[in-house]
């Protein structure tokens, strides 16, 4: 999967992937489930201070009807008074950027008609959870992964 060989490379954070066996096949724009997991991991390994080793785990879980993918990181958190605004466009809690991506995040998992969340503590991090509908009932064994 090249978004998580992409940031494996991070000398900041080690990134782990669990994902379910078989290939997947939802009906989703394969750019935009790009876009959405690259923002999310950037996010992640931005989320590190800068003077720890960083932890991002990747998780998928699968059911008859959905497809949930966790990334979870040991960063900073979100705190309390940010948490209502973080999927809000223009919100961001960084020096630079425009502040669209989890806001982006969101529409794209909605046009999936999906859902996201997020989980976070101030002292172990932040997982947000991203699930996609199947596009058929259960593992595809040939199809290519669309996301």
């Amino acid at each position: 999967y090249s978004l998580v060989s992409l940031h494996s490379i991070h000398e900041n954070a080690d990134v782990s992937w669990e994902p379910v066996p078989g290939k997947i096949d939802i009906y989703a724009d394969k750019t935009q489930m790009n876009r959405l997991f690259t923002n999310l991991l950037q996010n992640a390994v931005e989320s590190i201070p800068s003077d720890m080793k960083g932890r991002i785990i990747i998780c998928e879980d699968i059911d008859a009807e959905y497809i949930t993918v966790i990334i979870e990181d040991n960063g900073s958190g979100i705190p309390e008074e940010m948490k209502n605004k973080i999927f809000s466009p223009n919100f961001t809690t960084k020096t630079s950027g425009t502040g669209l991506g989890l806001a982006m995040c969101k529409g794209i998992v909605e046009q999936a008609k999906g859902k996201i969340w997020f989980e976070t503590n101030a002292s172990k991090g932040t997982s947000f959870h991203v699930t996609i509908p199947l596009a058929v009932s259960g593992v595809v064994n040939e199809p290519e992964m669309q996301s």
